[in-house]
């Protein structure tokens, strides 16, 4: 009788034999070397070093006169025009901005029609255009309801009006285009547990509406901030005029510029960190929060 052999399998839970290095040649990993990546890295560095050097070793900057300028009290008076302008407008520019995004939503064809043809002429006609009509509105209507326009509205009054115009149609697509990203299915459930229009629109609508409003609505404060200097043209005293009239003054135009620059470099970047922070907030919940 032969001896007896083992034929059954070996256990599926014996551990694999192990292979030592004299068995088999075990690949070696090798990392890729980057070696463009790191030369074009160091030839940047050096150009941003070369020309920050110029900037800071250059006297036609005259940085001594930008310090003493920085601070100033028109200065001061001029950014703060500034900054109450850019909220007055963003604040009345999305207010009628909403209410065109409305209408154009709307089942009415005529306001339909009015948002639309609203939002093509304003955005049709550049904004310097629009500021000097309404400077001179008087020379059109001289009295509206017996009232003398020619001194009611002012500089100020004029930019207010310029701005929120050209504003609120960029702002009526802004909201336009966040009302129409919420899904439809989300509307088509909230009616079906019986919520109404205004309920429906504040607990569906708006939250899911604002994650695609913020964004854009962010850089338009930050466009609108920096476009308020196109109001110099009307001697509306906002940062940029006030510089000006300093060096019309002086003859300092580079170190008054460079005032003017900081101070809105300066604004933007914390405008920009708010924007992150409510644009995080409003994205909670959702993959791209982070």
């Amino acid at each position: 009788m032969p001896p007896q052999t083992d034929l059954l399998p070996p256990s599926s839970s014996a551990p694999p034999p192990v292979k030592h290095n004299g068995d088999s040649a075990v690949p070696r990993i090798v990392p890729v070397r980057r070696t463009g990546r790191w030369t074009a890295a160091v030839a940047v560095l050096v150009l941003l070093a070369l020309a920050l050097s110029s900037v800071i070793r250059n006297e036609a900057f005259e940085w001594d006169v930008v310090v003493s300028y920085f601070a100033t009290a028109s200065v001061l008076r001029g950014l703060w025009l500034t900054l109450w302008l850019t909220a007055v407008v963003m604040v009345l520019g999305f207010a009628l901005g909403a209410l065109l995004a409305v209408l154009r939503l709307s089942g009415n064809p005529v306001l339909q029609a009015v948002s639309w043809g609203y939002v093509w002429l304003f955005r049709s006609t550049p904004i310097l255009v629009q500021l000097l009509f309404w400077f001179n509105i008087g020379a059109l209507y001289p009295q509206i309801l017996g009232v003398n326009t020619v001194t009611l509205m002012g500089p100020v009054t004029i930019a207010v009006i310029g701005l929120t115009l050209h504003e609120a149609a960029y702002a009526a697509e802004v909201v336009r285009g966040g009302i129409l990203s919420v899904e439809r299915g989300q509307i088509e459930a909230a009616q079906s547990l019986g919520l109404g229009p205004w309920r429906r629109f504040r607990r569906i609508v708006l939250p899911q509406a604002m994650r695609s409003i913020v964004p854009p609505a962010g850089n338009m404060l930050i466009g609108t901030l920096k476009g308020t200097s196109i109001v110099s043209i009307i001697a509306v005293q906002d940062l940029l005029y006030s510089v000006q009239l300093v060096y019309h003054r002086t003859y300092q135009v580079i170190p008054l510029l460079l005032v003017a620059t900081i101070w809105y470099a300066l604004v933007t970047s914390l405008l920009s960190i708010g924007q992150r922070y409510v644009e995080r907030y409003y994205a909670r919940g959702t993959a791209g929060a982070r």
